[in-house]
């Protein structure tokens, strides 16, 4: 049953400039729930020589046979793996798997064992969840790869405990998530974990199921419609608000389609209303009657009764008699959803056309399977989620390929309610826009100033001020300031300065490599100081950035930082010193370093203070301050 909702004259301006800003809304929540993050394939390759690696691959796809069809996401999945292996990183795996489904995978042993044979290297177990001893990668020769055990038998890994998070990491410099399933859950192995290693980044296989994930939700192709099975119509209404804000129309297959028809006032068996349900259920339908877009329900069902065992019959949606339950979408639903889909370019099938347990075989999903293969002939653009959409289509399509294929349904359904997903978030950043430096500066190839951090931009401004001949560029996390200072740059008319709202530890590189001209003076002040705790990791000097900072700079560049904290100065210090590649020296030669006090500079050598400065040397505290000079040697 086709409801072609048209606008009524009594909704007024009001409405229609709700409606307006809900669709904006909801494109902001896509696109932050979405972010980009650094990725095993653009981290430089010859860095993860020598480096111990953990990657918390995705057990249903590599372990589970009958996903042998997913070839893609297979293929991508052992790539992370050999790609590792081939760049001579020592390789950790960590994952989940159920013993219920295949009782050959009891122990760490069998996995080790059947994993050796999928990879083509030699896998072995370790005998502890925490097995990276160093006893252990000192036996490097004996093995290739070194498997923990399944993270089924600890609570901690639900629990995203700290602890188990930080007896996971030990050992470990980088972590590899490539368990894109699993991103919707924060566990201690794809979130925790990532507290306690320096660089954190997606694999072959999370890369891909993310670009397909975004594939899933664009509204490029246009007419489109989405396909919805499953139930739980309460838990997933923000989702269907946002298909309703960006489709072109919704076909209902499963439970939810009784939630709608009870909402439209069609009598329903009352057993198959969900409670709580009619208030969302209204809401979405007024929502499509503003946008005009079609809503679809099933017209007929085959339905069982439990009295009558095996002898299906035939009901309207309208009128199914009691004791009996729908199993099936009957050939009247059929006919219209064929109608339907044949004017539309791009079709979103997402959850299982399902609405009982009973184990009587049904075809509805095969026939719509049928419908959807002779569209994607027609290049009609087909995505399914689930894997049971996708293996039902398997099983009909003679077609070679499926354009766009989602795993997990339960990660998409979180991204359409406007929900990050923590697993995800958890990565390193990495920054997703092309710079335009010419439109930012007067000249791009001038020497280039950073400071990470720059707050309220006042040290940045005042140097800008002075120094004409250098560009500078602010680095600050707190997206505020930033859109105050760049309101602050555009007042002006300055051409020789500019901020970027991100997170330096691990865009610096992506953003200043893609500069003309040359990194001269790298600046980091008063950073947060409690390095100690693991939650505030994103406050934290990594040694990622700083590895970038010493590639990066121009031969006697130099790096000059700063705390109130003494602490801190002398954390920092150490830090370049020890990730700094052997390029960056302290300047002890300066004339200002007073030696008796712990070789600190006495002055700001740049005559120009921070907002924050001012106010530490205002109340008679002092400052720690070193500089750091990239020798011309190491180039």
């Amino acid at each position: 049953m086709i409801q072609w909702f048209p606008l009524s004259e009594r909704h007024s301006k009001n409405h229609i400039s709700s409606l307006a800003e809900y669709v904006k809304g909801c494109n902001g929540a896509e696109l932050d729930s979405l972010p980009h993050v650094q990725t095993l394939r653009e981290f430089p390759k010859e860095e993860l020589l020598g480096k111990v690696v953990l990657v918390r691959f995705d057990s249903t796809i590599i372990l589970h046979q009958e996903l042998g069809q997913h070839s893609s996401h297979v293929y991508s999945a052992i790539s992370t793996i050999q790609y590792l292996y081939n760049a001579r990183a020592k390789i950790i795996l960590l994952s989940n798997w159920s013993m219920k489904n295949n009782s050959e995978l009891l122990t760490a042993e069998s996995v080790a064992e059947l994993l050796s044979a999928v990879l083509q290297l030699k896998v072995a177990a370790a005998k502890h969840v925490s097995g990276i001893m160093q006893s252990k990668l000192e036996d490097k020769g004996k093995y290739d790869v070194l498997l923990l055990e399944n993270l089924s038998q600890f609570k901690e890994e639900l629990a995203n405990c700290s602890k188990f998070a930080e007896q996971l990491s030990l050992g470990i410099d980088i972590f590899v998530n490539d368990a894109f399933s699993q991103s919707h859950k924060v566990l201690a192995s794809t979130v925790g974990i990532t507290r306690f290693c320096y660089a954190c980044m997606a694999g072959f296989h999370f890369e891909e199921a993310l670009h397909q994930l975004k594939k899933a939700i664009e509204t490029n192709k246009r007419p489109h419609i989405a396909i919805i099975g499953g139930g739980k119509l309460l838990e997933k209404a923000a989702a269907l608000h946002f298909l309703a804000s960006r489709s072109d129309g919704l076909v209902f297959v499963g439970m939810m389609a009784f939630q709608i028809m009870h909402a439209q006032g069609l009598p329903v068996p009352m057993k198959l209303v969900e409670h709580g349900v009619l208030e969302e259920a209204l809401k979405i339908i007024q929502f499509a009657k503003l946008r005009r877009i079609p809503i679809l329900c099933p017209k007929d069902f085959w339905c069982l009764n439990s009295h009558i065992p095996n002898r299906l019959e035939l009901f309207p949606a309208h009128s199914i008699l009691e004791g009996w339950l729908p199993i099936d979408i009957g050939p009247k639903s059929l006919e219209e959803i064929s109608s339907l889909l044949s004017k539309f370019e791009k079709i979103l099938w997402i959850g299982p056309m399902k609405f009982s347990s009973s184990g009587q075989d049904i075809d509805g999903a095969s026939k719509l399977a049928i419908m959807l293969d002779n569209l994607n002939r027609r290049n009609c653009e087909i995505t399914f989620v689930g894997n049971m959409a996708y293996k039902v289509f398997t099983r009909v399509s003679s077609s070679a390929s499926i354009q766009n294929v989602v795993d997990n349904a339960s990660v998409l359904w979180e991204i359409l309610k406007g929900r990050k997903l923590p697993g995800l978030m958890a990565l390193d950043r990495a920054y997703p826009f092309e710079i335009d430096w010419n439109a930012i500066y007067t000249d791009p190839t001038q020497f280039l100033v950073v400071d990470i951090g720059s707050g309220n931009g006042l040290f940045l401004f005042r140097m800008a001020r002075r120094r004409k001949d250098l560009n500078f560029l602010g680095l600050e996390i707190n997206e505020k300031l930033v859109c105050s200072c760049l309101a602050s740059v555009h007042r002006s008319g300055m051409k020789n300065g500019y901020f970027i709202p991100t997170n330096a530890t691990s865009t610096f590189r992506s953003i200043v490599s893609s500069y003309p001209g040359n990194l001269l003076l790298v600046s980091i002040q008063c950073p947060n100081p409690d390095f100690s705790k693991p939650v505030h990791r994103w406050s934290m000097l990594q040694r990622v950035l700083v590895e970038a900072i010493a590639d990066l700079l121009t031969p006697d560049g130099k790096v000059f930082l700063q705390s109130d904290i003494e602490t801190v100065a002398v954390r920092m210090k150490e830090q370049f010193l020890q990730y700094g590649k052997g390029k960056l020296a302290l300047v002890e030669e300066h004339s200002d370093v007073d030696i008796s006090q712990g070789g600190w500079l006495k002055e700001n050598p740049f005559g120009v203070r921070s907002d924050w400065e001012q106010h530490v040397i205002d109340r008679g505290d002092p400052m720690f301050r070193i500089m750091l000079c990239k020798s011309t040697r190491s180039e």
